[in-house]
């Protein structure tokens, strides 16, 4: 993608309708090529902070921010601790899948289609895949595994691996996918390739995506201001149902789960609920963009109660061995 190219973002016109009107100041959480920031602020918002830890992001967007003039506000970092650098908020959106960006660029290791080296990094630092593909223990590479990509095959997999790297480290991504693709049986037409699931593990436990989410949900719950929205899009079952259970809970929507037990004091609610179920994608959007298939939106509105706190176990959040 051209860095002055618009960036068609999934389910923006759900969003913008069903938060309509936009106004004030939004965060978008989850920068990218962009594509939701200029929608906000094409659609009526008065600022747009837009939060991206990888700093590629900011790079590609020097071609067209300009035009925005002070009405773009640039954070690298986590959307995590959006509250510690935004407050009042209007809404807040967040797109849970990985940018196009990244998985296009060999260099950058999301890839099992291209050969490039091992890492998965968003931020550029830290502890990347080949690192945990070659130190971690069977136990734990298994644990990512099955717990982060619901493989199957995990322990197989794991196993392959640790063989392997006796030999040599695994470096490259097209070496992994390889030694993944050996393990599994050969797949049908129109089933997913057999590195999927690994490697959407890996990336996950690399970038600490589901811990990302959790603390995230909760700093948006303290940024907004009564009446802020705030809008997520999944792409997979378990970050869907993470967000579908906070929403409800914060809500007050979870109810008791023994009719018999005494019922339970329940706070005042810290959101409404705007979206009863998940949105996905309309058929127009599904052809000119197939990548929307998966794509999941919830809504809900801030109230005037106090920020709260949640468990992870709550929200059905995986926990894998230890290594997050």
């Amino acid at each position: 993608m051209a860095a002055d190219q618009p960036h068609i973002p999934v389910l923006i016109d759900a969003i913008l309708k069903t938060c309509a009107p936009i106004k004030g100041t939004w965060l978008d959480g989850t920068f990218g090529a962009g594509g939701y920031t200029r929608a906000l602020l094409d659609a009526g918002a008065d600022e747009v902070i837009g939060v991206d830890r990888d700093p590629l992001a900011f790079k590609m967007a020097e071609g067209w921010v300009g035009e925005y003039g002070n009405r773009i506000r640039m954070v690298q970092g986590v959307f995590s601790r959006m509250d510690e650098f935004a407050e009042d908020l209007d809404g807040v959106v967040l797109d849970l899948g990985v940018s196009s960006m990244q998985l296009d660029l060999a260099e950058r290791g999301f890839s099992f289609l291209r050969d490039g080296p091992l890492d998965m990094r968003m931020s550029q630092d830290g502890m990347s895949a080949a690192d945990i593909v070659n130190t971690a223990t069977e136990a734990e590479i298994a644990d990512i595994l099955f717990h982060y990509g619901e493989e199957r095959a995990s322990r197989r997999i794991a196993k392959a691996i640790l063989r392997k790297r006796s030999e040599a480290p695994i470096t490259t991504t097209l070496e992994l996918a390889g030694l993944i693709e050996d393990c599994l049986p050969r797949p049908k037409p129109g089933q997913s390739h057999p590195a999927t699931r690994s490697f959407q593990a890996l990336r996950i436990a690399v970038n600490d995506e589901y811990g990302e989410l959790f603390r995230g949900l909760q700093a948006a719950e303290r940024a907004l201001k009564p009446g802020g929205l705030l809008a997520v899009v999944t792409f997979h079952s378990i970050e869907d149902r993470m967000v579908k259970r906070f929403m409800q809970a914060r809500a007050g929507k979870t109810g008791n789960v023994n009719r018999y037990a005494p019922e339970i004091a329940q706070e005042k609610p810290a959101f409404e609920l705007i979206t009863r179920k998940a949105v996905g994608p309309e058929e127009d959007e599904l052809a000119l963009n197939p990548r929307s298939r998966s794509a999941k939106l919830r809504v809900a509105r801030r109230t005037d109660a106090p920020a709260g706190e949640i468990e992870g176990k709550q929200l059905g959040m995986p926990m894998a061995g230890g290594r997050r």
